[in-house]
């Protein structure tokens, strides 16, 4: 297998920095971006394509909030039960002739590819999108290991040879322009310049069509395990994860455990909300159901199928009664979409594998509530992403609900003193009122003053006249 640039793999803008730094790494870098209008303009134009196309085709449901109360009642019973679901999934999948494997945490779930991959003898690695393997730094740790590793998605190879994460964990390259593709592959795979999209397909197709061969080992995501048959379900647009399981002798797919459904019934709905929202599609291109290793008589598919099955605290999350339906989402990426943050300090500023609202919700539950509960701020609490969700999940109240925890859990004494200062102003009608009077006689000093405390916030911002009465007085007129 040819291999790509040194640490192309290894991506810079992944969660794997320090944990203290995250806080002020994404505040350096969200005003970084957003002084970037050339780019923050791109990505909004790209979303309103997506915009139409979304609006298109929820128009042509006969009810599509009953469609949303479908999709979220199945994901609801699922997650409810993933102790019977689970099980019951593994059980039949083995009868399949296929393996599971059960991973506790992202090292444990490394080294368990880790030992497919040696027990395959394997010396080549292609791999179709999978978050999954994003979440747990999977190519860094078979790179490392000596495995040369290629991803098949388009999206995701061009982020490969730019050497950066996804920046959408539906679009991975929705950043990048066409004329930055061509220079990319002249660069990499010596192709000639063109800025026609179907021909810079065909350059990535080609170079890929020979890797699948040399590949040993293939290993995809799941977009869906189903219980009742014991298959694993991955939807897509460009047929690459078809490829990516069927060729090599060897198939590794990797899902979280949220990931189980009851029935094959439920991808009845499941499959078009996905698309609908997160492509504005009736349904993606591919859809297939996996139930395990090539059978006798077949005269093709893999020797060998194994399913990683990995926990990394979502069990933390299940015993949580009022944030358990953020593990509903079935990463379709109509919340970034909608986002008015997310489109203005983009996807590489959230430092971690999920961006986004739904990013801000579970990344402090997966890495630690105290090191990252900057990302639940980072929200105008618009609403927009629960009113864009397929599922239902309540995402802007569990960001508020991230916020109450964060500040019971506040890693700094003078941020504790500030929440307790807070609680006890706003828990006081007459202090409130007397902070207020204080505010809008000293707003000038204020202005030329700029105190430490609102340095940061003043320096993108001007301070509206104080108005000359408060509300209350005004109510009281009234």
């Amino acid at each position: 297998m040819t291999p790509l640039p040194t640490g192309s793999a290894t991506h810079p803008g992944t969660d794997i920095a320090a944990p203290r730094l995250a806080k002020k790494k994404f505040l350096h870098d969200a005003a970084e971006h957003v002084r970037d209008t050339g780019h923050r303009a791109f990505v909004r134009k790209a979303l309103g394509g997506y915009y139409t196309t979304r609006d298109a085709q929820k128009a042509r449901y006969r009810d599509y909030e009953q469609a949303r109360d479908a999709a979220s009642l199945a994901k609801w019973s699922a997650v409810n039960r993933l102790d019977e679901l689970l099980p019951r999934f593994a059980e039949n999948f083995t009868a399949n002739g296929g393996q599971v494997h059960w991973a506790r945490d992202a090292a444990e779930a490394r080294e368990i590819v880790l030992g497919l991959l040696r027990g395959a003898r394997a010396k080549a690695v292609i791999k179709s999108k999978c978050m999954t393997s994003e979440e747990i730094h999977l190519n860094q740790a078979m790179e490392a290991d000596g495995y040369g590793v290629v991803e098949s998605d388009l999206g995701e190879f061009i982020q490969q040879l730019r050497g950066e994460p996804p920046y959408h964990f539906v679009f991975p390259c929705m950043h990048v322009r066409r004329d930055e593709i061509s220079d990319l592959f002249q660069k990499h795979l010596g192709s000639p310049p063109t800025s026609e999209p179907e021909e810079l397909t065909m350059i990535a197709r080609r170079h890929m069509r020979r890797l699948y061969v040399e590949a040993d080992v293939g290993i995809t995501g799941a977009n869906f395990l189903v219980a009742e048959t014991g298959q694993i379900s991955i939807t897509e647009n460009e047929g690459n994860a078809r490829l990516t399981a069927g060729l090599p002798r060897v198939h590794i797919a990797i899902a979280g455990i949220e990931k189980v459904v009851d029935r094959l019934d439920d991808l009845a709905v499941l499959l078009p909300m996905l698309a609908t929202a997160g492509t504005g599609q009736p349904l993606t291109c591919y859809n297939t159901l996996y139930s395990g290793p090539r059978r006798a008589g077949e005269c093709d598919g893999p020797e060998e199928m194994h399913v990683v099955l990995l926990d990394n605290r979502r069990t933390e999350i299940l015993a949580d009664p009022e944030q358990r339906d953020s593990l509903h989402c079935i990463r379709c990426g109509a919340c970034l979409n909608v986002c008015p943050i997310f489109k203005n300090v983009g996807g590489f500023t959230y430092g971690t594998t999920y961006q986004g609202p739904i990013g801000s919700v579970i990344t402090p539950h997966l890495r630690g509530l105290a090191d990252w509960n900057h990302l639940s701020g980072a929200s105008s609490l618009c609403g927009a992403c629960t009113d864009a969700c397929p599922v239902r999940i309540d995402i802007h109240h569990h960001l508020l609900h991230n916020r109450r925890n964060a500040a019971r859990t506040a890693p700094g004494r003078f941020e504790r003193l500030g929440h307790r200062l807070f609680v006890a102003a706003a828990s006081r009608p007459w202090l409130f009122a007397a902070g207020g009077w204080w505010f809008r006689k000293s707003l000038g000093l204020l202005k030329a003053l700029r105190p430490p405390l609102l340095k940061a916030w003043l320096a993108t911002r001007d301070l509206p006249p104080a108005p000359p009465h408060s509300f209350r007085s005004q109510w009281r007129r009234r």
